[in-house]
């Protein structure tokens, strides 16, 4: 129902046994995945999990940094 009142689109699939499946798009669940596994990677850095920077300048410099780390590996 809340997606349905904010206009979302499903990219959970359905589990097999579900009495009424719905459509997925097979495309936006794999992106959805990608940033999923970014953000658990990212997490890795614990400056980043716990936000120990006081400004958001350095906050987002220091995602970047992690960014490229990952990238690099």
């Amino acid at each position: 129902a809340y997606i349905k009142e904010h206009n979302a689109v499903v990219v959970i699939p359905p589990k097999s046994n579900t009495k009424e499946p719905w459509a997925v798009d097979n495309y936006l669940y794999k992106e959805r995945h990608f940033v999923e596994c970014f953000f658990q990677k990212i997490k890795w850095f614990r400056r980043v999990a716990t936000r120990f920077d006081k400004l958001d300048k350095s906050f987002l410099a220091f995602v970047y940094m992690a960014a490229i780390m990952i990238w690099l590996l």
